[in-house]
């Protein structure tokens, strides 16, 4: 009997972050000596508030289902961090919690998208939107940036992408892959182009808030009255918090919509892990000045990083202003050949520093802009070092 899968999964793009790491381990397996720089994973422990708070959770044995929509106690969590952190008020029946803020995105293009419907992705952008909107049948629209404007969208590039059939605007600030974040002005300027097409709705992807390097302070599109009820935040714990296995992840929304999501939820994959739910709520009601030793350490890194990489020519980078990547074009080495290997585009640069340098990144092509790789700094001094030392030499 033949394999029959259907066409919906066949033309879906395995993770290029997800694939890169399971090429890197394979690698280790066989003896070599890898530096991964393409997983977005802080290299901290979950801070030890948190875990003691998961541990009373089990020992108060919390191991039952848990409501679709998540914990009340969680909820009432969220919304406490939406008003501390970013001037949001929500009401309960607009929190939704999801395992991952992935399962978030996934949700909310299920229950908006039809068929050919169009969703803007400023490029570039993380790597599962594309994805994710060809999974419920949308058209993504890929507005090209440039790293002299930081990767990030004009009023005019956001005009002159929309149509008639355009339904929702995706994109994330701070961005991975880039680190570029919106200024509330900037925010609003695009806010004035869609407060012309009702229609469209807008995901505003805030999973790296809280690593924000302090140049520009961090603004949400749902603040503007005009946009709040066209808004979708997505939040989560696992980047700042350094709680990537625990998948939880959460959206502020329209009712409508949370709905509609909880919904959904409800029939694939009910509510999210009982302990981490309560694990989560400790993190949430802290103050998020608990977490800030991990952003200065990551601040640290990357005017490390920043520093060495512009040392090697031909890279070009900008500064980025939150996140824990840097996005540098690499167009200079484009048609150059070495030992047989040509370096045709990003993707050919990113596996010949695997291969030459035994160092782990990711390819700009699965982020939409194939002008640049993403490296994650998300790793150790020592690590940093020796791996952008391996790729200099290697490009030599």
């Amino acid at each position: 009997m033949s394999n029959q899968l259907s066409d919906r999964i066949n033309s879906v793009t395995p993770s290029a972050t997800l694939e890169m790491a399971a090429k890197a381990r394979e690698l280790r397996a066989q003896g070599k000596d890898i530096i991964g720089l393409s997983l977005g994973e802080p290299d901290f422990n979950t801070p030890d508030y948190i875990k003691e708070a998961a541990i009373q959770a089990v020992k108060d044995d919390y191991n039952s289902y848990t409501p679709v929509d998540g914990y009340v106690e969680l909820k009432k969590a969220i919304i406490t961090k939406f008003k501390r952190d970013n001037n949001l008020s929500y009401e309960p029946s607009q929190i939704v919690v999801s395992t991952g803020a992935k399962q978030a995105l996934y949700n909310v293009a299920q229950v908006i998208l039809n068929p050919g419907d169009e969703v803007i992705l400023p490029c570039p952008y993380w790597v599962s939107y594309s994805d994710i909107v060809k999974l419920a049948d949308g058209v993504p629209v890929e507005v090209a940036t440039s790293l002299e404007n930081d990767f990030k969208m004009t009023p005019d590039q956001l005009e002159a992408a929309i149509t008639p059939k355009t339904r929702m605007l995706w994109y994330s600030s701070p961005c991975n892959p880039s680190g570029s974040i919106y200024s509330k002005e900037e925010l609003r300027a695009l806010a004035d182009v869609l407060k012309n097409h009702p229609q469209i709705i807008v995901v505003s992807d805030e999973i790296y808030e809280h690593i924000n390097y302090g140049v520009t302070a961090h603004a949400s599109m749902a603040e503007f009255d005009d946009m709040y009820d066209r808004t979708v935040t997505v939040n989560g714990v696992a980047k700042a918090f350094a709680m990537t296995g625990w998948r939880i992840g959460y959206i502020g929304a329209p009712a409508y919509i949370a709905r509609a999501t909880n919904k959904l939820q409800g029939q694939v994959t009910s509510g999210a892990n009982c302990i981490a739910q309560r694990a989560v709520i400790t993190a949430l009601e802290e103050s998020p000045d608990r977490i800030q030793y991990m952003v200065d350490e990551f601040k640290e890194r990357r005017k490390l990083i920043l520093g060495l990489l512009n040392e090697i020519d031909g890279f070009k980078c900008n500064e980025p202003e939150g996140a824990f990547y840097v996005y540098p074009d690499v167009t200079a080495y484009f048609g150059k050949t070495f030992n047989g290997t040509t370096i045709n585009n990003a993707s050919d640069f990113s596996m010949y520093i695997l291969e030459a340098a035994n160092v782990a990144t990711v390819t700009g092509d699965a982020f939409g802009n194939g002008n640049c790789i993403r490296i994650s700094y998300a790793a150790s001094v020592k690590e940093i070092k020796e791996a952008i030392s391996r790729i200099k030499e290697a490009l030599k």
